[in-house]
């Protein structure tokens, strides 16, 4: 699958301490997508490489994740190396959380075998295209207020206190470069000029 990045232990994509994996493509060209980089297909893009189901497991499996979240980019456009994944993740006892831009009704409608797999290998999916104009903070995890989280499985409690506390970003500085992660922020501009700061920012002033 192409991947455009992995986050081993994170505690903003999802209840718990999470193995977050960034997928490369998306179908749609939502409007703020705090990931933009990511839409492309191509997979000779800075950044990107390919993994293969096996490899992804052997790194869940060394992590103290409580669970996988997959994200983008679009999952849904890659469905039958994820859902091997996915599945595999709960082979190992962990939960799956997958972000999509598409609708759970869209993707129901496709007949398509993979897709019905990964979705069948799913306990939380966060579903529906991003809307700026509906941008909203009073759920964790969603973005815009026309998506919606599903419990596919008795996995969680929608009354899970995880699942309503504060958003906040995780920002990871090393050698040579700098990622941001967790609630999206009011624009890639801004997101830029953060990450910008940080990067002139001399070692020893702030965190």
């Amino acid at each position: 699958m192409r991947v455009a990045q992995i986050i081993r232990e994170t505690d903003a994509e999802g209840p718990g301490c999470r193995f977050a994996v960034w997928v490369q493509g998306c179908p749609m060209r939502c409007r703020g997508c705090c990931n933009p980089t990511m839409l492309l297909e191509n997979s000779e893009l800075p950044g990107v490489r390919w993994y293969g189901v096996a490899e992804l497991l052997r790194g869940l499996a060394e992590s103290a994740a409580e669970g996988v979240t997959l994200l983008g980019g679009e999952p849904f456009a890659q469905p039958a190396a994820l859902a091997r994944f996915a599945e595999g993740a709960q082979g190992l006892g962990r939960s799956v959380m997958i972000f999509t831009g598409f609708t759970l009704a869209e993707l129901r409608a496709r007949r398509d075998p993979a897709t019905e797999a990964l979705l069948s290998a799913t306990d939380l999916l966060v579903d529906g295209r991003y809307d700026d104009t509906q941008r909203s903070t009073d759920r964790r995890f969603i973005g815009s207020a026309n998506q919606v989280l599903h419990f596919l499985s008795s996995r969680y409690d929608p009354l899970d206190p995880r699942l309503h506390t504060q958003n906040h970003l995780e920002i990871r500085v090393r050698r040579d470069h700098i990622t941001l992660n967790g609630w999206p922020i009011a624009g890639v501009g801004t997101a830029q000029r953060l990450l910008d700061g940080a990067a002139r920012r001399p070692r020893g002033q702030g965190s």
